[in-house]
């Protein structure tokens, strides 16, 4: 994976787009990774080049750009894991230290990280660790759920993750993976009242788009 360094950030944005059921485009991905279109052109030709993806109306991972991707995504998730469960941090501070252990997790490191957590399916945001053989049950964003329901909180979306604020906002407001969430109201204008734990809190459309609850 080392030859593969430069391309790690592309490869894991390319996986964590598609876990959302959206088109992988370069604008996307550069709205995504927060760089611009140009970068995001040349990087994806030289990934094509590599033989590491395929472009055409959409960016597709091959099978040797998805290896390379699920090798980044299940270290960082384990990371993510590992902070919360064993170092016993926050999870709304472990997203960026995550991206630092990513690139350093040896083979040898993430098997005694699986053992030691005893095999976890999912990082502490509910996203799926790939190779963990996790089956996530259906889901739908709590922007299509009607005022009166309730369901429970499966998953965060890494989207979410790249906002420290929102991650910090969310974890504040007892957003947690399987919490009840019931929502109150919607607004015509997309905001969205929920009630957490008995307190109500607002959140935007990005946000209620992008925070998946157990169907």
């Amino acid at each position: 994976m080392s030859s593969y360094g430069r391309y790690r950030e592309y490869a894991e944005a390319i996986w964590e787009i598609e876990e959302l059921g959206t088109a992988v485009i370069q604008a996307r991905v550069a709205d995504w990774l927060g760089v611009s279109r140009a970068s995001v052109n040349e990087m994806v030709h030289r990934m094509k080049d590599d033989g590491l993806v395929t472009v055409d109306d959409e960016i597709k991972l091959t099978d040797e750009g998805r290896h390379l991707a699920a090798v980044i995504v299940r270290r960082h998730r384990l990371a993510e894991r590992f902070l919360t469960d064993i170092l016993k941090l926050p999870w709304d501070k472990v997203h960026a230290e995550a991206e630092v252990w990513e690139t350093t997790i040896s083979d040898q490191v993430e098997a005694a990280m699986w053992a030691a957590l005893e095999d976890p399916q999912t990082c502490p945001h509910g996203n799926p660790i790939p190779g963990a053989g996790y089956q996530p049950p259906k889901m739908k964003p709590i922007s299509a759920m009607e005022p009166g329901e309730t369901r429970q909180l499966e998953r965060i979306s890494e989207e979410l993750e790249l906002d420290d604020e929102m991650l910090g906002f969310l974890y504040e407001s007892g957003f947690h993976p399987k919490t009840p969430i019931e929502l109150v109201q919607k607004d015509p204008q997309g905001a969205f009242t929920v009630s957490v734990n008995g307190r109500r809190v607002g959140v935007g459309s990005f946000a209620a788009d992008r925070l998946f609850v157990a169907v």
